[in-house]
């Protein structure tokens, strides 16, 4: 692999992980798990996210393919929104770093306990 194609991939990987990353992504990413939903059911599922914000991040959760916006001719018009094959197979990395977390959460936070004992001690020093 050339040095050009390795900081693309690069760019690339690190673009995905910061809209899965994200404080919302995850969560309407699990909301849509079971079922399509409409936009005010899923504003009450996730809780407190605003609704300037919940749109942002399906349009963004759209934009890249992960979701699908399906509107009804009805009056008033039915939004619904499910999440597409690529969204449903980004569940299975974000589920096993979800699992992998929890498993390792309490090292995690002995090292960090460790770390900023440390770090304190240093800084009275």
């Amino acid at each position: 692999m050339e040095v050009g194609e390795t900081e693309e991939t690069c760019s690339r990987i690190s673009d995905l992980l910061s809209r899965v990353g994200d404080k919302w992504t995850i969560l309407v990413i699990r909301a849509l798990e079971p079922a399509p939903m409409r936009f005010n059911a899923l504003k009450r599922d996730i809780g407190d996210i605003s609704q300037k914000m919940l749109a942002a991040t399906l349009r963004n959760l759209e934009r890249d393919g992960f979701v699908s916006r399906t509107v009804t001719p009805v009056t008033p018009p039915m939004v619904e929104y499910a999440l597409t094959d690529l969204g449903r197979d980004l569940l299975c990395p974000v589920g096993a770093l979800a699992s992998w977390t929890v498993e390792n959460a309490e090292k995690i936070d002995a090292a960090r306990r460790a770390y900023d004992s440390r770090d304190g001690a240093a800084a009275a020093a």
